[in-house]
């Protein structure tokens, strides 16, 4: 009788590269949660003057020493954090966008789709969505998204920085994509505070704006606009654009308000452009445009977001928004890609 050391064993084939790769993917919620919880402490924050032990991280975070190290340990092993001697931690480039004072932070970002309980429930029903085409947002919250944030307003500060911090990091790329230099009035509907219509200004010295949203939302940007010199080229005004717009612009932009409704809701928000429009105005749908075949897209997975959280919105091929724009009396002129995921859509009222 032999004994067989490991080293006399016959090595079994490894997994597939395919299986491997599925395997990799499947373990996604290891990374996306652990992520989560390392921006939630504010690990990145504490890292900013140099490398720290992680007892000194822990007393300072107030967390398990150990507990807080296998999680940093981890992190480091895919390039999020550093591992030096004797347990020492560090920041790394990836790490530094889990900072919550550097410009393209996505520390809100990453705790919204980390370990906001809201939120990671709804994906763990995705089922139901896909069998229902219901919303699991609001089964498992019990009730719609903007309700659920009117009575969770830490959930809402976190959901509002996460937005603003991912459609910033865009806006470059979006704005010089497009010349908007025949525009002199431009108005940003469902513009938030501001942030997006306020680079557009400041990229393009000739140009007014009107940002518009609910009056609760809009109020924040009259005090942003001012901190930004932008005062007397700007004005906020509050309102709901289901029911209707400002006019006086002579081109209209809507980023990724498209994405929350339902067609019919789309265009009758679509419609209240055009009414207030002057014949030839244009109107700009910043947007995921979602491709055919199977090319990558973050689009496509940005739709599932939309199919779990809301009651009919979802991102819209090029077909699509030619439909929607086309009911509501509009011409669709152009596609136009950017150096980041969103495109321009741009469309005309007809002369």
């Amino acid at each position: 009788m032999s004994i067989m050391t490991p080293h006399s064993q016959a090595n079994p084939a490894s997994p597939p590269e395919s299986l491997a790769q599925l395997l990799q993917m499947m373990n996604g919620m290891w990374l996306t949660q652990s992520i989560g919880v390392a921006a939630k402490l504010g690990v990145a924050d504490h890292l900013i003057e140099g490398a720290k032990s992680v007892e000194t991280l822990a007393q300072s975070l107030n967390v398990n020493s150990q507990a807080l190290y296998r999680l940093l340990r981890a992190l480091a092993s895919v390039g999020i954090f550093a591992e030096g001697e004797h347990q020492h931690f560090q920041l790394t480039p990836l790490a530094e966008y889990l900072r919550s004072d550097v410009p393209h932070s996505i520390r809100a970002l990453a705790i919204w789709t980390g370990i906001e309980p809201s939120h990671w429930q709804t994906w763990g029903n995705l089922l139901y969505s896909v069998k229902t085409g219901k919303p699991a947002f609001e089964q498992v919250n019990r009730m719609p998204i903007f309700d659920y944030f009117d009575q969770n307003p830490e959930a809402a500060a976190v959901f509002n920085q996460a937005m603003t911090s991912a459609s910033a990091m865009y806006n470059p790329a979006i704005i010089s994509a497009y010349d908007f230099s025949s525009i002199t009035m431009l108005v940003d509907i469902g513009g938030g505070q501001g942030a997006f219509l306020a680079a557009i200004l400041q990229a393009n010295p000739h140009l007014n704006g009107i940002v518009y949203d609910l009056p609760v939302v809009v109020a924040g940007a009259k005090p942003y606009l001012e901190q930004l010199g932008l005062q007397q080229r700007c004005q906020a005004v509050g309102g709901s654009f289901l029911e209707s717009v400002p006019d006086g612009g002579d081109a209209y932009i809507m980023k990724n308000v498209m994405t929350n409704w339902d067609d019919e809701h789309a265009i009758q928000i679509l419609k209240n452009c055009y009414r207030v429009m002057p014949k030839g105005g244009k109107l700009l749908l910043v947007q995921n445009v979602i491709v055919p075949g199977n090319e990558p897209a973050l689009g496509k997975f940005t739709d599932l977001e939309m199919l779990l959280v809301t009651s009919g919105g979802r991102e819209r091929t090029a077909v699509e928004f030619e439909k929607i724009l086309i009911a509501a009396g509009f011409q669709l002129t152009q596609i136009l890609p950017t150096g980041c995921p969103s495109s321009i859509v741009e469309a005309v009222k007809p002369e």
